[in-house]
């Protein structure tokens, strides 16, 4: 986006645009209700009241600014048809406010793209393309499409309207929540992130809006430590929505100005507050979605704004989508329950004899661990004993000193017993 462009958004009457998007959304975005979470709240030691935007219509906060924009469009832009690019919830919001305003929409997604994600947008009425590894290279075969058939192209993030249609949030979470002191909020190419920060410092500056990322995302916190929008070597995060090569250049603008503090989680924390919502709150929710969750472990160890700041914090972490699909939600579940020590698999070396097999299963009914898969096999034995098999065995625990128990109690019977995980 050019300099003169982003210069004429930052000096638009932002209260009066924010109101025109809250208006335009009457009755298609729905206005998603605070749920608190006592869980988190002792876990971190703050009150925390969710957003759950992944109960929004299509899944995810996307529907706003995609409709905003699409709202905002003339009926030869529309007659022209729209094309965009997305990692799926933003796909699905233009394909829906293409569809109410009659027009085509054209969405070129990444291959990597969840088929949940795909489907839903088809169901639409949209025309998918799969197109590029990442986003950014979904984004430059979008923005040729537009070039080359005149199509109009409706930016995922970069878009003043985009950007306000997503300030409705803020507007709800600060009229639902006016004791509101941080609001933390997932960052991908910033659109969020931007109209959260936009709305917050517009109608009440003092709360403060920190921003999230997967440590495997690095575009803004290098942007942000070199002054200027950078593009990252590399990504390496399962949450999809937010894996965004470059930020947005007027997201860029208005985030250095406007957003309080930055803080990293890592993928395991990702993965444990998807389930940890799925357990305590029976919410889905998507890896980009549990980023700002996430979080919230890291406020008080990696923000010195959050840490310094007087008085009791009350924080409403946006959950930005839940469109996750089975087989992703599958291995999500596994990775956090052997996280968490539910589940460990042992491997165990055992002489060829009759009778061994029982003395491990024995060993096992009676500390009550659940057997959940059990591999015996002749052809993996080390050679430690002659004619060998090595037994693994994956089991559900009840948590870290559980497995220690078992472990212990194995070689107290004289098995030799390493832990794979």
């Amino acid at each position: 986006m050019d300099t003169s462009t982003i210069t004429a958004c930052l000096e638009s009457d932002h209260a009066a645009d924010l109101r025109k998007a809250a208006q335009r959304l009457e009755g298609v975005a729905r206005h998603t209700l605070i749920e608190e979470s006592d869980d988190l709240g002792a876990r971190i030691g703050h009150r925390v009241l969710l957003k759950p935007e992944n109960l929004q219509l299509t899944g995810s906060f996307k529907i706003r600014g995609a409709y905003n924009k699409v709202a905002s469009l003339n009926q030869d832009e529309l007659d022209r048809g729209i094309v965009t690019a997305s990692a799926g919830n933003h796909a699905q919001g233009v394909a829906f406010a293409a569809r109410s305003r009659g027009a085509k929409a054209t969405i070129v997604m990444p291959r990597i793209t969840p088929p949940l994600k795909v489907d839903a947008t088809r169901a639409y009425g949209a025309e998918v393309v799969l197109q590029g590894e990442v986003f950014d290279e979904s984004s430059d075969y979008a923005l040729r499409l537009a070039r080359d058939r005149g199509m109009t192209f409706v930016p995922p993030f970069d878009d003043y309207e985009v950007v306000c249609g997503q300030g409705t949030i803020a507007m709800e979470i600060l009229q639902d929540v006016p004791d509101v002191t941080d609001i933390v909020v997932p960052l991908g190419g910033g659109g969020l992130g931007a109209g959260v920060a936009l709305a917050v410092k517009t109608f009440k500056p003092e709360v403060r809006v920190i921003g999230a990322t997967p440590v495997g995302s690095p575009a803004w916190r290098e942007s942000l430590t070199a002054g200027h929008v950078v593009a990252a070597d590399q990504m390496r995060t399962a949450a999809e929505g937010v894996a965004v090569r470059r930020p947005g250049d007027l997201n860029y603008a208005l985030l250095s100005r406007y957003m309080d503090d930055l803080v990293q989680v890592t993928e395991s924390d990702i993965s444990e507050m998807i389930l940890f919502m799925l357990e305590k709150h029976k919410l889905v929710v998507e890896a980009a979605g549990a980023v700002s969750l996430a979080a919230l472990g890291q406020l008080d160890l990696q923000s010195d704004v959050f840490r310094s700041a007087p008085g009791p914090h009350v924080i409403v972490p946006i959950i930005s989508g839940g469109n996750i699909d089975t087989v992703t939600m599958g291995a999500v579940i596994q990775r956090g329950m052997i996280s968490r020590g539910r589940i460990m698999q042992f491997g165990v070396e055992l002489p060829d004899v009759p009778g061994q097999l029982v003395k491990v299963a024995t060993v096992l009914a009676d500390l009550r661990a659940n057997v959940i898969e059990l591999n015996h096999d002749q052809f993996k034995s080390s050679g430690h004993y002659d004619n060998g098999v090595l037994l693994e065995v994956t089991v559900e625990t009840n948590g870290p000193d559980h497995i220690t128990q078992i472990l212990d109690t194995l070689r107290s019977h004289g098995f030799q017993v390493h832990q794979n995980y």
